[in-house]
Parts: C-alpha cells; structure tokens; sequence
C-alpha cells in the first residue's frame, strides 16, 4: 500500500481514538464535578462523610456517597477514574508526531516569520510541552499555589504569554495546536502526577491501618478543579484547524487569550447550578460579548499583512487564476504534485478556471482574509496577491 495512503489511514484511526478516549474523560470529569457539587448533608448521613445524592439514570436509581478523606475500611474492589486521561494524551502526542511533525514544514514552520528548519521547530514544540508544564508544578507547589485567585491570574497570564510567543515561533495554524497540546499535557499530568499518586498514598495509608493525610486529597482537587475549568478552552483549540479566521488572522493569540476567560466563565456558570447557588446568568452576557470580540479581531485580516493602499495589479480574474495556479493549485489539484500530499486537502481542488470560481468562498477564508493557505506561507504568497484574491471575492468572484 502506499505510504502516504498509510499515513492517511493513521491519521484517521489516531484521530478517532484521540476524540473516542476524550469524550471519555470529559465526560466522566464534568459527571464528578457535578456530583461533587451537588453533594448535600443530611440527618443521617454516616460520620466521615462529605454528603450524599441520589440520580436516576436509564431505568435506575444510585446512591452516592462521599467520605472527607476516605472510608474507614477500603473495599474489595475500587475503580480508577485514569486511562480515559491517559489514552487522550497519548492519541493527541500521536496524532500531533503524525501531522504536526512529520509534516512540520507544512503545519509548524511560519515561513513568513523565523522561517525555522523543521527539525528545529518539532524539537520547540517538544520543549514547549515540556518545559511551561514545568514552570506550572513549580508554580502549583510554591506559596501562591495556596492562594487560589492569584494562582488563577498568574497562571492565565502564563498561558496567554505563552500564547503569544508560540505566534511569533511557529505558523497560525502551529500556534493554536501548540498552546492547546500544553494545556491537555497539563491537565493529564495533573492525573499522572499528582491525583492519582495522592489517591493510591491515602490507600496505602489505610492498608497500613494509619490516617490518611488529608492534604493529599486537597491538592488532588485543587488539580482536578484546574481541569474542570482548562476543559473547555482545550477543546475550542483543538477544533480550531478547521477554523482558518480563528488560527490564520492577524491577532490569533488574542483571540486564544479571550477563550482562556470565556471557557472557565461557562464552566463557572454550570458549576454554580450544580452547587445549587443562584445562577450566573450574567456569564452569558460576558460570554456573548468575548465571542463578538473574537469574531471583531477574526476580521481584521492575515497574518503578517502589509497594507499597501492600492492594488498592484487589476483584479480581473485573469490575475486571480495565475495567483491561485502559482501559489494553490499544486496541492490543490486531482493529482498533486507537492510532496507528501497525495489527494487535494478536504477535496478541494482548484486546477481549472470552473474550479476555481466553484471555490472562491474557501478561497476567501483560507487565502485573502486569513493566511490559513498556503500552509505556513510555503510558497511565497504576497501580501499584494492576497489583495488581489480579496477584492475580486469582495467584487463578486466573477470570470471577467
């Protein structure tokens, strides 16, 4: 079988166990976040115990307890919340050697920007997970850690920065994959390093018949609650590569910057209901004006744009079809001749004039109002084409 049809198939079958094994670990995360907030007290609750609550789901009725720190006696059998954490990230570091390294020259390199070789840009992003996951165990370990508003701002200022600077180092579309691999990283070393050594110690600790720490259990869910609210912001990133106004535009990590806020507020919103405390309607407002913000900035044009207040050359669509033919249709063609791509990218083909009028909105998106194509700027598209390519859409898109 062909190698690039291999790779293809890989893609797929990581991608799909990368979306399975997180839909999974989402989903069992905001189930306990819910029942831990909806915990209640009552008369006859059992000495040790945090609260109780009783669901019904699918025919069924449970009864669900919590204890402060653990049960007096453990039981025979226990279930570990973990593999769903660790098949996420490690699917994701899969899916990102797949895509992102192997093809970095494509989907890291900004070769409108550092212009990195791609050895050099795959050895970043590596450091780039490993090192500001670093920077946030020191941070989670030191005085601050213990108090909570000013951790939550350090650590979105640490984000955003870092937001900033993986712009300036890699392409738009590199950028976004890179601060949304940081955080998932984050989040599942909070379960690898911290939670479920702290949980398996108060084990062993009862084994021994000796008294749990009950420090260990709040720094457990001090990571679990920076989960909860790093959860939505995660997944808006990661979508984010089918979104070239999000990754490809001119303020891309402002727009990150604003999910950062956006996400935890969301989650806030639901958390207060689980609590049963009065709704946080207010969230929404919040949240409807940061996404008219991102939509503002999403439209304020490419990266790396220079304006040069007149067109070069008339935007006949002459000029359209030897920029598209220059700078496009070698990848985007029936049969490609890029290396390493074997068919047209989502299908996209635009190797004749029909085609590329049948095309023009995807042209618009990914070429002329976001840099999102050619992939990284790979071959050399001008700020001046761009125009060229925007105000023949903005004209009508027509074959005169």
């Amino acid at each position: 079988m062909n190698e690039l049809i291999l790779i293809e198939w890989a893609q797929m079958a990581i991608r799909w166990l990368h979306v399975v094994a997180g839909i999974a670990w989402i989903g069992s995360s905001f189930y306990f976040v819910h029942l831990d907030l909806s915990l209640k007290r009552a008369a006859d609750s059992a000495d040790g115990t945090q609260g109780e609550a009783w669901q019904v789901h699918g025919g069924g009725f449970y009864h669900m307890v919590k204890y402060l720190v653990a049960p007096a006696r453990m039981p025979s059998e226990l279930t570990w919340f973990k593999w769903e954490a660790y098949a996420t990230w490690l699917s994701g570091f899969a899916l990102l050697a797949v895509v992102y390294y192997l093809g970095a020259d494509l989907f890291l390199v900004d070769h409108d920007g550092l212009d990195l070789l791609p050895w050099q840009a795959v050895l970043i992003s590596i450091a780039g997970l490993v090192l500001p996951w670093l920077g946030y165990e020191a941070i989670c370990r030191s005085p601050i850690g213990k108090q909570e508003n000013a951790l939550a701002g350090l650590l979105y200022v640490m984000l955003v920065a870092l937001a900033l600077l993986f712009a300036f180092l890699f392409n738009g579309r590199g950028a976004f994959i890179q601060i949304g691999a940081l955080i998932g990283t984050m989040m599942v070393a909070n379960v690898f390093a911290v939670i479920i050594p702290n949980q398996r110690k108060v084990v062993a600790s009862l084994l021994a018949g000796q008294a749990p720490d009950p420090s260990l259990g709040k720094q457990a869910k001090q990571r679990s609650v920076h989960n909860n609210y790093l959860t939505l912001p995660v997944v808006f990133v990661m979508i984010s590569n089918h979104y070239p106004l999000l990754y490809g535009t001119r303020f891309n990590w402002l727009i990150i910057a604003i999910v950062l806020l956006l996400g935890p507020l969301i989650r806030h919103f639901f958390n207060a209901r689980h609590a049963g405390k009065p709704s946080p309607w207010w969230t929404w407002g919040v949240a409807a004006l940061g996404m008219i913000a991102i939509a503002f900035l999403s439209a304020q044009g490419p990266r790396h744009a220079q304006t040069t207040g007149s067109l070069p050359t008339p935007t006949n669509f002459a000029a359209v079809e030897e920029i598209v033919n220059g700078r496009c249709a070698m990848c985007h063609s029936a049969e490609p001749v890029w290396d390493g791509i074997a068919v047209a990218p989502k299908g996209v083909q635009l190797d004749s004039p029909q085609a590329i009028l049948r095309n023009a909105g995807q042209i618009g998106i990914a070429a002329a109002h976001s840099s999102a194509m050619p992939p990284g700027n790979i071959t050399s598209i001008s700020s001046e084409e761009r125009q060229i390519l925007a105000t023949w859409i903005s004209a009508g898109a027509t074959s005169r």
